[in-house]
């Protein structure tokens, strides 16, 4: 398995889901692609791929239909989809308090070096306070982490300044920034970990499942050895992790649909036999039965391990586990080259072609290592020469 950039096409004009179906079918005509193969679309959700008419998803469902195939599977990336997830977690009663100190302390050139100043002698851990960006997904966890740590030279900056934030001596509020600074670590961890090249649909279920479980756990532990004078705010801190765990029930609906035909592939050996499909109950009686095979699973390595099967014994699992192997979880790899892109289309090359910028993202996003020695040895000399 491999993941490569197949094409790259232009949409000069509208962008509309009819127009970006022109140029798949234009690409897989290029490309002699054959439409049966096509196990799965993964989008960032925009209406323009997931219309069920007029979007592109939608045209490629009545194209398959049209063919007599299988309709692909329809992934909304599950980066994007956690993202969407944590917009639940709003309290703005702690964030508009948080980045109204940090522009305070950062809108003026003066104040904001008095402040590292003031950090450098107090020889403290970190040297500054982090800006906040909303687009960005990773910034609200790093910006609370990196205030929190910083809230007792903070008030006494500000206190320096004669700017008063009731909040920031409140008992309660604090807890809820310790709460809220926790949660959004949480949910920083699980987007990382959902992030790179050539992971796997069932190792990000797998990390969506343990982070559905954590949220049953207790947290906010930071406060706990300070004797706070208030109690923790139970009732609304479960609230709000109910919420959540209630938004990623929602969101992530088609995996816990499709968890059985991910479990198979991820382990077909403890796969209930009973419950899989009738074309691969013969199969994994075979499989489940086999000692030798036992032995040299790894889940590390399915990929290998599937290659190595026997196709005459079992077609309809290996099957199964190309399809599932094919699928994207997430955009990553797209927005990944859409960096390089950026990269590479500055106002210094005016002259650069939709064909030249193809090659150059090929090259910068590829994942094969040529031979070098095995080059000159093909080239052909001139007979001048």
């Amino acid at each position: 398995m491999s993941e490569e950039l197949a094409a790259l096409q232009s949409l000069k004009g509208t962008t509309t889901g009819e127009d970006i179906f022109g140029k798949v079918c234009q690409t897989m005509q290029d490309l002699d692609l054959d439409w049966s193969k096509l196990a799965s679309i993964t989008t960032d959700g925009a209406p323009c791929m997931v219309g069920a008419s007029r979007g592109l998803t939608g045209r490629v469902k009545r194209e398959m239909e049209e063919r007599g195939l299988t309709a692909p599977l329809q992934v909304h990336c599950l980066i994007h989809q956690q993202a969407l997830c944590c917009k639940v977690l709003k309290w703005d009663s702690v964030m508009k308090v948080v980045v109204s100190c940090i522009n305070f302390i950062r809108a003026k050139g003066l104040k904001h070096r008095e402040f590292q100043q003031f950090l450098s002698e107090l020889e403290s851990a970190y040297g500054d306070v982090l800006y906040y960006t909303e687009v960005r997904w990773l910034s609200r966890g790093r910006v609370l982490r990196r205030f929190y740590e910083l809230l007792p030279e903070i008030n006494a900056f500000l206190h320096s300044k004669d700017k008063t934030v009731p909040e920031l001596l409140d008992p309660e509020w604090k807890w809820h920034l310790a709460f809220l600074t926790d949660v959004t670590e949480m949910l920083n961890s699980l987007n990382l970990q959902l992030q790179g090249q050539g992971k796997l649909i069932c190792d990000m279920y797998s990390h969506i499942k343990a982070f559905e479980l954590k949220l049953a756990l207790p947290a906010t532990q930071n406060l706990s050895a300070d004797n706070p004078a208030v109690p923790f705010p139970t009732e609304k801190c479960v609230e709000a992790l109910e919420m959540l765990k209630g938004e990623f029930g929602v969101r992530f609906r088609e995996l816990h649909v499709n968890a059985k035909e991910i479990r198979l592939f991820q382990n077909p050996f403890v796969a209930d036999i009973d419950e899989a499909q009738p074309s691969y109950q013969f199969e994994l009686a075979e499989l489940q039965n086999c000692d030798v095979l036992k032995d040299v699973f790894k889940p590390n390595s399915l990929i290998d391990f599937y290659a190595a099967l026997p196709n005459d014994t079992y077609p309809n699992i290996k099957k199964h586990a190309m399809k599932m192997s094919t699928l994207f979880g997430s955009t990553y790899i797209c927005e990944q080259t859409f960096s390089h892109m950026k990269l590479l289309k500055t106002p210094m090359r005016s002259r650069l072609t939709d064909e030249h910028l193809h090659q150059c993202l090929r090259l910068a996003v590829t994942r094969m290592e040529p031979d070098i020695e095995l080059l000159p040895s093909q080239m052909q000399a001139h007979s001048s020469h």
